[in-house]
């Protein structure tokens, strides 16, 4: 009889183990398979670089100051052979603030793409840890042989991973890479502008100057021909009307120097803003007013196929479609099931203690937690499918496909109106060397105008009204050439904003700025992110690893 017992408690025991042993192949099974499934699928679809209509020659390139051949625009503006602008595009890149918020922005999209890597592992994930002291009531229901008083401790950690079986996390992490590609043609797209307003400006303030040299050069013409009119007018040669004339030309012309000394202040201050300092404190790098720079005589413009390649505008409009498309197979997953991991695992120790004893009793119960026998765990695998959430999952994919149209337009959009850009430029620039050319023939016959009528004027041949009209012409035209002198070198400026020009100089330096960067890393432990090496990415449609390692 006892050893018939002995015997059968003995079978029941290997038969729990053996089924203890069968229910845990099978859990691990469904794992292994669930991460299987997890390496294989990605839902929605995968990204594929769109066409566009490109040029495929400039329109003006049959011109011979066109040269439609490679050529590297990194610092294109040292074509105008200046060293004041060289140092000011320097100072701004730099410098400037604008393009240094775009730095940051660059490692804010570093950041959040660490976040979408962190998802590709348990999703939550806690430290747990309590100690309490309990008495039940003895008056409580369902407390019938139970210790009313007791001590419990516990400490372990809680994880709950739900396996990435559809890509969705992957979908993640490829939007995340994506985001920070844009925000680096962002950058670089700012920094074309950046080179280009300040050669532009510059290019302005030295415009002004010749203006307001021109203008005063037209004065001192003005008061000798009223000096002139008033001699004649005291000797009764001519009415008073001569006089009163030759003065409201002289004092028209004087009326507009203010405003091109507010002109020449107003781009020195631009030009400041731009070099990230306070108006004023250039001044002493602009130096003595100065000329217009010289444009060459030929313009290397690069071929039209290069465009796509080089424009910053063009590569984020790009590099935001591609975020956008898969954000379409994020959303996708959602319209399949949830497989998720769980479990938990620790040390736990509790016992009957008694009221009168509970300081000495608990210390002996805290010592059990750290023993063999108080190890506890609990693991398992679930699924959840949002069967009723149907309508509002497809219609978030049809949100994110609907979007995703639109930058695909948006992206043919900037294609075009890059190519648009850079023909307007070209012809600005072309037709207004032949106006400058034109206008320079005008000044001289004007010129020639004015003295041959100051000659007569003296002699009595003519009336006070030729010389009004002649001078009023040379100051005109003088004006006028000046300014389409400046348009000449601004629109060769806008030659290279449109061609993509200038963000090539970044190469192999920083985003940010070292100073910046040690702000950052006295507030935050930012690691290693701050490193230009970890902005560089593949293309994120290549992005397709199972796990990327986490960013602590």
């Amino acid at each position: 009889m006892f050893a018939s017992s002995v015997f059968t408690s003995a079978g029941k025991r290997r038969k729990t183990l053996k089924n203890k042993n069968l229910d845990r192949s099978t859990l691990f099974g469904m794992i292994a398979v669930a991460m299987v499934l997890s390496g294989c699928t990605m839902v929605g679809p995968d990204y594929v670089k769109p066409t566009a209509q490109e040029p495929t020659q400039w329109l003006e390139s049959s011109d011979p100051k066109i040269a439609s051949k490679e050529v590297d625009f990194s610092d294109w503006w040292t074509v105008f052979n200046d060293p004041v602008v060289n140092k000011l595009v320097d100072t701004a890149y730099q410098q400037n603030l604008t393009l240094q918020i775009a730095g940051l922005r660059i490692y804010e999209a570093r950041a959040e793409l660490g976040i979408a890597f962190g998802f590709q592992y348990p999703q939550t994930q806690q430290a747990l840890g309590s100690a309490s002291i309990n008495q039940l009531s003895k008056h409580a229901p369902n407390t019938a042989g139970a210790d009313r008083y007791f001590s419990s401790f516990d400490i372990g950690l809680d994880a709950a991973w739900e396996l990435d079986v559809w890509g969705k996390f992957r979908r993640a992490v490829q939007t995340g890479v994506a985001n920070l590609e844009a925000s680096i043609a962002d950058y670089d797209d700012i920094l074309v502008s950046l080179t280009a307003d300040v050669a532009r400006t510059y290019i302005l303030l030295r415009t002004s100057e010749e203006r307001l040299e021109v203008a005063r050069q037209n004065v001192k013409i003005q008061k000798r021909s009223l000096e002139i009119a008033e001699v004649r007018f005291n000797a009764g040669a001519v009415t008073e009307l001569d006089v009163t004339q030759a003065r409201a030309l002289l004092r028209s012309t004087e009326s507009t120097i203010p405003g091109l000394v507010t002109d020449i202040r107003q781009a020195k201050n631009a030009l400041a803003i731009l070099l990230g300092k306070l108006p004023g404190e250039i001044d002493a790098m602009l130096g003595s007013p100065g000329l217009i720079p010289k444009v060459p005589a030929e313009v290397a413009v690069g071929i039209p196929a290069e465009l796509l390649r080089r424009r910053p505008d063009i590569r984020l409009a790009e590099r935001q479609l591609a975020a956008q498309s898969a954000q379409i197979g994020f959303a996708k997953a959602d319209l399949f099931p949830h497989f998720t991991l769980f479990g938990t695992l620790g040390l736990q120790a509790s016992g009957k203690t008694s009221i009168d004893t509970v300081e000495s009793s608990n210390t002996s119960r805290f010592s059990d937690l750290f023993k063999k026998s108080s190890f506890t765990y609990n693991t398992g695998a679930g699924f959840n499918w949002d069967i009723f959430n149907y309508g509002r999952i497809t219609n978030q994919v049809r949100v994110a496909d609907a979007r995703f149209q639109e930058l695909a337009v948006n992206y043919e959009d900037t294609v075009i109106r890059a190519a648009q850009d850079v023909e307007d430029a070209m012809v600005s620039f072309l037709q207004s060397q032949d106006a400058v050319f034109f206008l320079a023939d005008a000044v001289k016959a004007s010129k020639r105008s004015v003295d041959l009528s100051l000659i007569q004027y003296r002699e009595g041949l003519v009336d006070y009204q030729r010389v009004l009209d002649t001078q009023r012409d040379l100051s005109a035209q003088e004006d006028n050439l000046v300014f389409t002198a400046g348009s000449v070198g601004q629109s060769l400026v806008d030659i290279y904003r449109a061609l993509g020009g200038g963000w090539g100089i970044r190469a192999g330096k920083d985003f940010v700025s070292a100073d910046h960067k040690k702000e950052m890393e006295q507030r935050t432990n930012w690691g290693d992110l701050l490193s230009p090496e970890k902005t560089d990415y593949p293309p994120s449609q290549e992005v397709k690893k199972v796990l990327h390692r986490p960013d602590w």
